[in-house]
């Protein structure tokens, strides 16, 4: 974080305070001109699977890198209980690297390493572990390219279990996969919160989302926070997405861009 930073960052250890992995008021931030995201109010229970909705440029992205401390202007105050783990988008991940998914898995011993040190035989014993757990273990010496697309994520998420991270932000992890991947990638997330771990899921799937167990509506603002129930409604939707929400076949809802024609 830079020293012109103002967000009040703690870790939460006191053994009163509230079951929340995650704890922000007031939460702004930006990249040093007209904050890009502000008004952030939210609790994020041990457990929880919540969803991130909001526009392309709405602040998905930039609320998970306020989190991170990666902004150079941010400020609010933010508690956090335990190690936080970012998860890309496999889209965005170079493939030409001729890494393995062991190799990648590993890369989360990074973080609490010196940078002379390589990684151990614990650090490999940890990452052939996390990538058991994601149900890759078998492909551990597959080179990282070569995988699928759901395989890739698996890899990603696997990376920060060997962070030991409480706390997983997701970045669109579901762009991109065929429904056999969704629904893997869906039952693994539902794993690691029976754990205890929270995932913050950033996603455009608003369907999807209604399974979680929180919601965060996001455009430039907080919109809404709280039960999918409460939050999916037509007009926090609407004031979310600045677009019309259209009943989709089955009963499902999409969202119709501002300038749609027909």
């Amino acid at each position: 974080m830079t020293a012109g930073s103002t967000l009040s960052l703690m870790q939460a250890t006191a053994p009163s305070a509230p079951a929340a992995a995650v704890r922000v008021s007031g939460l702004r931030g930006g990249y040093g001109g007209a904050p890009a995201i502000e008004g952030v109010d939210l609790a994020l229970p041990e457990g929880a699977r919540v969803g991130l909705l909001g526009p392309n440029g709405g602040g998905k992205t930039t609320l998970l890198r306020a989190l991170l401390g990666e902004l150079p202007d941010v400020g609010g105050e933010l508690t956090v209980e335990g190690r936080l783990g970012v998860v890309p988008q496999t889209e965005r991940s170079r493939l030409d690297f001729p890494v393995s998914a062991l190799d990648v898995a590993l890369m989360g011993t990074l973080s609490r390493l010196p940078w002379w040190r390589r990684p151990s035989r614990a650090d490999r014993r940890a990452a052939l572990a996390a990538l058991e757990r994601v149900g890759l273990r078998a492909e551990a010496r597959r080179t990282f390219g070569e995988l699928s697309g759901g395989q890739r994520q698996r890899v990603l998420v696997a990376r920060a279990l060997v962070q030991d991270a409480r706390v997983l932000l997701l970045d669109e992890p579901f762009s991109g996969l065929d429904d056999p991947s969704t629904r893997l990638l869906e039952s693994l997330f539902g794993d690691l919160a029976a754990e205890g771990r929270t995932l913050l899921i950033s996603t455009h799937e608003i369907d999807q989302a209604r399974g979680w167990d929180l919601v965060l509506c996001l455009n430039r603002a907080q919109i809404a926070f709280g039960p999918p129930d409460a939050v999916l409604t037509r007009d926090v939707l609407e004031r979310t997405y600045g677009a019309n929400v259209v009943e989709l076949p089955g009963g499902g809802r999409g969202v119709m861009p501002p300038h749609h024609c027909g």
